[in-house]
């Protein structure tokens, strides 16, 4: 496995932030669920609660590539052809992050594994990785995803973002800032998201069914109100870590 230079860490995230008074701060999280359950939301969330580093593969991934470690460069290479980084390489990035000294008390994967196979080359990585981990799955009606990310506009012009019935824009089709026109991604058409989806799906349901054999996996409806879900996942957590 490649090593990581310590003067160019592959994540330059902030130190953890300090678990509220009362909480235990020693919590292995994962966070799973499809696009558009909410999940950096909750993320916020979790890691405020129980003062663990967020660690999202996106964010380290670009950080090894941008400080040059040797396997940012063999992720760059990748990514400069166009192609998916493969799990060998996202694997060896996240477990080098998992051995900083600010996850010795913790941490909060999210997104990540998304495979049987990503979960197996993990734990077979990192020493302890899955060792008492808690896994939040943000369980979400796939037509209300459709409907809230299909909803979404950007104006050309200055990148405003709105929504059609959650945060219309006082004239349709036109931004309230610049007066430029709103369009909509390709990634936010609802066909593409329900491919998304159902992609989603069959990657994940092995996974899934693991970590509920296991007796891990804590799933939250993820459709309700965010404080609503918020609550219930933090208290889910809480009840799990005390024995609850």
């Amino acid at each position: 496995m490649a090593a990581v230079k310590k003067a160019k860490a592959p994540c330059s995230a902030k130190p953890a932030p300090r678990a509220k008074a009362g909480v235990r701060a020693a919590a292995k999280l994962i966070l799973l669920g499809p696009p558009g359950a909410g999940k950096g939301t909750q993320a916020e969330a979790l890691v405020r609660e129980f003062g663990v580093p967020h660690i999202s593969t996106g964010d380290i991934l670009r950080a090894a590539v941008k400080a040059g470690t040797p396997v940012g460069r063999k992720a760059k290479a990748y990514m400069d052809r166009g192609e998916l980084v493969p799990d060998s390489i996202v694997v060896e990035i996240v477990s080098e992050r998992l051995r900083q000294p600010d996850c010795s008390r913790g941490w909060l994967l999210d997104g990540f594994p998304r495979s049987l196979a990503q979960a197996e080359a993990l734990e077979g990585s990192v020493e302890g990785a899955g060792d008492g981990a808690r896994v939040v799955y943000l369980r979400v009606n796939p037509e209300a995803v459709v409907e809230r990310l299909s909803g979404r506009r950007l104006c050309r012009n200055c990148g405003a973002g709105y929504h059609v019935r959650f945060m219309p824009p006082s004239k349709e089709g036109r931004c309230d800032k610049c007066g430029g026109e709103l369009y909509q991604r390709d990634d936010d058409k609802p066909a593409t998201i329900r491919t998304r989806l159902e992609t989603y799906g069959r990657q994940t349901a092995e996974l899934i069914e693991r970590y509920r054999s296991r007796g891990i996996l804590l799933e939250i409806a993820g459709d309700g109100e965010v404080q609503g879900v918020r609550e219930a996942v933090l208290g889910a957590v809480r009840r799990s870590l005390s024995g609850g």
